[in-house]
């Protein structure tokens, strides 16, 4: 499949890079189509790597993986023609992170509404699905570097052909069906969204990212 990845940070690199290895063409879209980390990358990435502005990227793309910061990636995807996006699914995996008055970080979206949800209304005819957003990039690549893979990877979408679809990304990454928890259409991202102050204090007091929620039932 050929995706684009909007971001070219480490998150973005992550994605891009793993998408590759399980054989996807991508991608990496930027505002410029000579992004310097975006052009450093392909040249480490190899064959099926590519690099272009999110408008080429979003072109070229059959699905859209979201690693913007903050509430960036509205603009990244409004910058491509409508058409170019309709129809697609796009699995944002970016968090409203608000930096502005320094660390750590608020949510500049809160409680009665998510980045997800403004991004489902920003692009109606494109299908968004929240995921991979409640941990640090390296664990969303290869679940299996913590507790053998068995811990929790949430899911929010309305439409339920995009969740396939991001969930055939998720179990190519490594993630067990048994660990994909779908918690409902878009509203509930909500709720993995607001997990964020709460990840970046636990990261504060074991300073390190690898680790991760485990939602456990009888």
């Amino acid at each position: 499949m050929h995706i684009a990845v909007l971001g070219t940070g480490m998150v973005g690199e992550t994605i891009a890079s793993r998408l590759l290895e399980v054989g996807h063409t991508v991608v990496m879209g930027s505002r410029s189509a000579t992004n310097e980390k975006a052009a450093a990358w392909v040249d480490k990435a190899g064959a099926g790597a590519s690099q272009g502005t999110f408008a080429d990227a979003i072109a070229a793309g059959e699905l859209i993986m979201l690693a913007t910061k903050g509430e960036t990636g509205i603009e990244a995807i409004a910058s491509a023609p409508a058409q170019a996006v309709a129809g697609k699914t796009i699995i944002d995996i970016s968090n409203p992170l608000d930096f502005s008055k320094g660390m750590p970080p608020t949510l500049s979206t809160v409680n009665d509404d998510s980045f997800g949800e403004k991004l489902q209304r920003a692009f109606p005819d494109a299908h968004v699905v929240k995921t991979l957003n409640t941990m640090w990039c390296g664990l969303m690549v290869n679940p299996a570097m913590l507790a053998d893979g068995d811990h929790t990877v949430f899911m929010s979408g309305n439409d339920a052909g995009a969740k396939t679809q991001a969930k055939r990304i998720l179990t190519q990454f490594g993630w067990q069906d048994s660990a994909v928890l779908d918690l409902g259409d878009i509203t509930t991202a909500r709720g993995t969204e607001m997990l964020l102050p709460l990840w970046l204090r636990i990261y504060g007091a074991l300073g390190i990212g690898a680790f991760n929620f485990k939602v456990v039932k009888p």
